[in-house]
């Protein structure tokens, strides 16, 4: 039996997420995760935060708090934003508070050490005499020594995507408080990609099937790899032993290294959690499992290379990643998301004005997939415009002629008439779409243009039919006439359901309909003669308003207020 285990991109547990964020790794799996429940697959879903390295340990400094209350705080804020969003997870923790996490890593270490997967090299490492510590890879910046990009990171170039050498940064400096650091020696375990990309890894590679974006990414990685440490000189990280490595101390875990175990180790919490101790296994250690991660394409090395590395070597029988659906950088009216210069949006403001369905909706509608977007208030407000016209005028207008024609109940479809509307609805209104199908292709924009596409196939169906007019002339017809569109808003409440889980529960509840819409079946597409499954004479419920547009004096507040925070930042 095929299981999924799905995954999203552990969040650095060092202040909030965007919807850049968002949208690039976290609502396109909860999505995948809610069609594959209702097309009754066997799906887990598994997240938590990141929560050691040197970012923290400055952060928790500088506040003068202890680093498990500042990555605490930050895992709830986290998490309150996911609960907004209605982005759901069966389980969420964090790497520091996992109780398998630690001993899970480490053996990770142990198995890749005994098995001549890791090296221990000496050399000379950045070091800043300011902030008195040996500087990660990330937290070197200065100019790329391929491209001449004056902003790289020590770790890789966001211009030109080349891995660097931080000793070979043109100009380095400090990240934290911009001093030039000097070199100094020391000796760190190395994991060895390159053995491991001619074992295994490399033919894994080229002979799966990849979204476009992240096979040619990898493809030019597989040509340059080289070993990467997995050891760091720092104050905040999982401790290595001083036995496991010849008497040394002050070694911890690099934050890349433990970061994608907790994949492993949160599951491990999940099934402990449920009662089912072993169940881990069955995920993670089983062939029937289609391991999926969800991330952002500055991750692709990460989950293409590093972590499968990391699993074929433990030889535990890890399963390898199935699909890697990455997203491309999704940015801000024509620049990157940047809170530190005011170029974002406050999301405690935004959730008091808009609604989060609405939101999800058009994050997804523009979601990055094959290259980079941004969010444009113009076109929130036109798709917030669009759900409002093409959805809820539908419902209030069909179910509202329905409550009261038809004394707030389900009318019947007369035997006569449901072979002629069927074949109206079904195939002379529009193309009807199924949007799980481009869902489970990872295609979300294509997902949400089928379910606005399948609510017009409803609209020209009214238009064509005339209920208002025919409840005068025939009312038996138009009794048939709103039945058909009532069951429609039945199906659109159930496809909705991934993509606007609360609405859709909503339009399921003035249906009639009881318990969770999501716990429903996936309908597909629907058939002649099959497809209907409401009750005759079924009260409705409260019929409400699904969606509110939003005016243009909004997008231009929004927009004035964006640009007045850039120029104070």
């Amino acid at each position: 039996m095929t299981r999924y285990l799905v995954t999203s991109a552990l969040p650095y547990a060092n202040g909030l997420i965007h919807f850049g964020h968002v949208v690039g790794a976290y609502l396109p799996a909860d999505v995948y995760v809610r069609t594959l429940r209702m097309q009754g697959e066997d799906v887990r879903f598994i997240c938590g935060t990141d929560e050691y390295g040197v970012a923290i340990a400055i952060g928790a400094e500088q506040q003068g708090i202890d680093y498990t209350s500042y990555v605490a705080h930050w895992r709830e804020e986290i998490k309150s934003l996911f609960d907004r969003l209605a982005i759901e997870f069966d389980v969420w923790s964090g790497t520091s508070v996992c109780p398998y996490h630690e001993e899970m890593s480490l053996e990770f270490f142990r198995r890749l050490r005994e098995g001549g997967y890791l090296l221990y090299l000496e050399g000379d490492q950045l070091y800043c005499p300011r902030d008195e510590m040996f500087l990660a890879d990330r937290y070197v910046e200065g100019q790329c020594h391929e491209c001449g990009f004056e902003a790289a990171r020590g770790d890789e170039c966001p211009r030109c995507g080349a891995w660097l050498d931080p000793l070979a940064i043109i100009e380095p400096r400090c990240k934290v408080c911009g001093t030039s650091p000097e070199k100094r020696h020391t000796g760190h375990w190395h994991l060895d990609l390159e053995k491991l990309r001619d074992e295994r890894i490399g033919p894994w590679f080229r002979d799966g099937r990849w979204k476009p974006n992240v096979e040619a990414f990898v493809e030019r990685l597989l040509d340059e790899v080289r070993a990467r440490p997995i050891t760091r000189d720092m104050r905040w990280g999982i401790p290595v032993p001083p036995e496991e490595i010849g008497g040394q101390e002050g070694k911890v875990l690099y934050v890349w290294f433990d970061a994608p175990i907790g994949y492993i180790s949160f599951t491990r919490e999940w099934a402990q959690q449920v009662g089912r101790p072993d169940a881990w296994k069955d995920y993670w250690q089983s062939p029937d499992t289609r391991l999926v991660h969800f991330i952002g394409k500055d991750n692709i090395p990460f989950h293409c290379l590093v972590f499968p590395s990391m699993l074929h070597g433990a030889k535990q029988d890890y399963v390898l990643p199935w699909q890697v659906p990455a997203n491309e950088f999704y940015n801000l009216q024509g620049r990157k998301f940047n809170k530190g210069a005011g170029w974002t949006i406050p999301l405690e403001p935004f959730f008091e004005s808009y609604d989060a369905e609405t939101a999800r909706f058009y994050l997804l509608a523009s979601s990055p997939e094959t290259a980079d977007s941004e969010w444009r208030w113009e076109e929130f407000q036109r798709h917030a415009n669009l759900l409002a016209d093409k959805i809820g005028n539908l419902v209030t207008r069909v179910l509202r002629l329905t409550s009261r024609t038809f004394e707030d109940r389900i009318p019947p479809a007369h035997e006569a008439h449901v072979a002629e509307l069927d074949q109206l609805i079904l195939g002379g209104c529009g193309e009807v779409a199924d949007p799980a199908e481009s869902v489970c292709a990872f295609r979300f924009r294509r997902a949400a243009e089928q379910l606005l596409g399948n609510a017009e196939v409803a609209n020209r169906f009214v238009d064509r039919t005339e209920p208002w007019a025919l409840r005068k002339t025939d009312p038996e017809r138009a009794a048939s006439a709103l039945r058909t569109a009532c069951e429609w808003l039945a199906w659109m409440a159930r496809w909705m359901a991934p993509f606007m889980p609360r609405k859709a529960q909503s339009l399921w509840a003035m249906l009639g309909q009881a318990g969770a819409v999501a716990e429903e079946p996936w309908p597909g597409i629907p058939e002649p003669g099959s497809w209907r499954c409401l009750e005759t004479g079924q009260p409705l419920g409260e019929v409400a308003g699904l969606f509110a547009k939003i005016e243009d004096a909004a997008v231009q507040r929004e927009i004035a207020d964006l640009e007045a925070r850039a120029a104070q930042g």
